[in-house]
């Protein structure tokens, strides 16, 4: 994992303004979950209305490209406000399937549901064409299946279906079409 991120109020609330919220409270080096609830401190956790979407997961690769399609300097992953963000992971694959991510302290469930769509705020706080560039492969919305912790560093993913590393950043409409699992 090479990002967490959790917070108590919303950042990119309304229209885009004209100046980057400071964020720097929010990164974290751990995150807490709890199966129903999702993460500890953050505004959407115990939310009915967040209930398939209390933590949002997004493929670094998916900003890595988007900055070489900008011709733009390398983004902050952070900035999307997705709270986990990891390496190597096919995110986009993980729509519709229960998937694991297990740190160290044992694995945590995630139930991956729909994108996670990006707002017009991407055009003022990563670059101009962000909104748009992240269309397809701005994460994914994830309900908290189980209890753990999340923390920075390596992890392990582990999926019902065969995830391709090289994917990792290439937007859902550019990937071939999976069955859904049982």
């Amino acid at each position: 994992m090479v990002g967490l991120l959790a917070s108590p109020v919303h950042r990119y609330d309304g229209r885009p303004g004209t100046a980057v919220p400071d964020q720097a409270a929010d990164r974290r080096e751990r995150l807490e979950l709890r199966a129903g609830v999702g993460i500890v401190g953050d505004r959407y956790a115990g939310r009915p209305a967040h209930r398939d979407a209390q933590v949002t997961v997004l493929a670094v690769e998916s900003l890595e490209e988007l900055a070489a399609e900008l011709g733009v300097a390398p983004l902050d992953p952070l900035l999307a406000r997705r709270n986990v963000v990891l390496r190597g992971a096919e995110v986009e694959a993980l729509r519709g399937r229960r998937f694991s991510l297990d740190c160290g302290d044992g694995p945590v469930l995630l139930g991956g549901g729909r994108p996670a769509n990006p707002c017009a705020w991407m055009d003022l706080v990563l670059a101009p064409g962000a909104h748009r560039g992240l269309r397809g492969r701005g994460g994914v919305r994830c309900g908290a299946l189980s209890d753990g912790v999340l923390r920075l560093g390596p992890a392990v993913l582990r999926s019902p279906v065969p995830l391709d590393p090289a994917a990792a950043g290439r937007s859902r409409a550019r990937l071939p079409r999976r069955s859904p699992s049982p």
